[in-house]
């Protein structure tokens, strides 16, 4: 039996700061092609937002399995990963 390797779920997440100081998500959550390019948009990004993340995990939609969340970048403030 071959194992099926499982996809990689690699995402970017931006914040800013609302009128009352809250973090608040900037757009969307972004899916990116790869780690190397998450980081890389992490960084272009987080001079002009509150805080940045990427990260990564492992994911088999069909099947609902997801692994742990990795950080891949942090800049500025960002919420605790749940």
């Amino acid at each position: 039996m071959v194992e099926k390797k499982k996809a990689k779920l690699i995402v970017l997440l931006a914040f800013d700061l609302d009128s009352e100081g809250n973090l608040r998500p900037a757009f969307e959550p972004r899916e990116m092609p790869s780690e190397d390019r998450a980081r890389l948009a992490a960084m272009e990004l987080a001079p002009h937002h509150a805080g940045i993340l990427a990260w990564s995990r492992t994911a088999d939609p069909q099947l609902g399995e997801y692994g742990e969340p990795v950080e891949l970048a942090r800049y500025g403030l960002v919420p605790d990963m749940e």
